[in-house]
C-alpha cells in the first residue's frame, strides 16, 4: 500500500476572533494536510518534533485520533512546545504570532521507509530553516533515490520575504527536489519581490527546476501548469468561517487524486489533462471543507461521507 510521508512543524495554533480566543486546535503547514489524508483512510506518516509538555500531549493526542502515528516525531525534553496566536480578521484570514522555545538540539528522528511511488510532501519555512537543513536534505535525498514522488509547498509567510534574496539558493535547491509545486500567488510575491504573474513565475522561477506547478489565489482562480498543460480552474465562492489550512488542505486534496488516478513516479511529466481535473477536484473539496469550520483539517463527517 503507498503511503505519504510528511516532514514539517507541529504547533498549537490559538485563534482569536473579535480579539478573544475562540479554538484551540494543533496544526503546522504540511501537519495539516497529513492529519486530513489520515482520516481519510490513507496510509500516513509524519516527521516531526514537539516539547515534552502539555501541547506536545494535546499534538501527539490529536495524532493518534486521526490515524496519523506518533513515531517519527521527536520529543525534546528541554525547550517548549510552539504556539502560534491566529488573528482572524473579517474575510476570515489569519494574521500570526509566533511562540517558539526551540533546543539546540533538533529532529533527531529515524526516518520511516520509503518505497517507489510513495508521497512526501514538504515546506514552508521548516524547509529552509539553516538549523534543520542537514536533515532535511537527508530525508529528500533518500526519497529521491527511493523514487518517491516529491510535492513542495514554500508556504512562504510575509514575515520572511526580507530573507527571500538570502534564502534563494535553498528554494532553487527544493525546487530541483520537486515533482509538483504548489503555491498560493502571496508566497510568491513574498519569494519574487512583488512578482504574482502566474506565466511569468512558471517560465521564469520554476519550470527550469520542476515541470508541474500548481498556484492558488485564495477565492480566485486555480492554476494548472505542466510542460504541455496551461489552465485555470474556477474556484466556488463561500462564506469562510477561517482560511487557515485552506492551502495546506487543497495539497491534501491533490495528493489524495494522485493516489485516487494511480498517477506513480513514472507518469509525473504525462499526467493527462483529464486527470489533473479530477485531482484538482479534490483538493477544491477538501480547502472548501476546512474553510467551513475553525479547524485545520478535513472534518471526520467529511472523512466518512467523501
Amino acid at each position: 500500500m503507498r503511503k505519504v510521508i510528511g516532514i514539517g512543524e507541529t504547533i498549537l495554533d490559538i485563534l482569536f476572533k473579535d480579539e478573544q480566543p475562540t479554538a484551540a486546535v494543533p496544526g503546522g503547514s504540511v501537519f495539516n494536510g497529513i492529519i486530513s489524508l489520515g482520516r481519510m483512510g490513507v496510509n500516513v506518516c509524519f516527521i516531526s518534533e514537539t516539547g515534552n509538555d502539555k501541547v506536545g500531549n494535546i499534538i501527539k493526542n490529536f495524532m493518534e485520533e486521526s490515524h496519523v502515528s506518533t513515531e517519527y516525531i521527536s520529543v525534546f525534553p528541554d525547550g517548549k512546545s510552539p504556539v502560534s496566536l491566529a488573528f482572524l480578521n473579517n474575510k476570515s484570514d489569519a494574521e500570526y504570532i509566533f511562540y517558539k522555545d526551540y533546543p539546540k538540539q533538533r529532529l533527531d528522528v529515524t526516518f520511516p521507509p520509503i518505497a517507489e511511488d510513495d508521497i512526501v510532501i514538504f515546506g514552508s519555512y521548516f524547509a529552509l530553516n539553516p538549523v534543520l537543513r542537514n536533515k532535511v536534505v537527508e530525508f529528500l535525498d533518500y526519497a529521491r533515490e527511493r523514487k518517491a514522488i516529491i510535492y513542495y509547498d514554500p508556504n512562504f509567510r510575509d514575515t520572511h520575504k526580507d530573507e527571500a534574496l538570502k534564502l534563494t539558493p535553498i528554494i532553487i535547491e527544493n525546487l530541483e527536489y520537486a515533482d509538483i509545486v504548489r503555491g498560493s500567488d502571496q508566497d510568491f510575491a513574498n519569494m519574487y519581490n512583488g512578482l504574482t504573474d502566474v506565466d511569468q513565475i512558471y517560465k521564469n522561477k520554476i519550470q527550469f527546476y520542476c515541470p508541474n506547478f500548481l498556484c492558488t489565489n485564495g477565492a480566485g482562480n486555480i492554476s494548472l501548469r505542466t510542460n504541455s498543460i496551461s489552465k485555470e480552474y474556477e474556484v466556488k465562492q463561500l462564506d469562510a468561517v477561517s482560511t487557515v489550512g485552506a492551502g495546506d488542505n487543497f495539497n491534501a486534496g491533490v495528493i489524495y487524486g494522485l493516489l485516487k488516478r494511480d498517477i506513480r513516479y513514472r507518469d509525473l511529466n504525462n499526467i493527462r489533462e483529464q486527470d489533473w481535473d479530477e485531482i484538482i477536484g479534490y483538493g477544491k473539496d477538501f480547502s472548501a471543507n476546512v474553510c467551513m469550520s475553525l479547524y485545520n483539517s478535513v472534518s471526520k463527517e467529511f472523512a466518512t461521507s467523501y
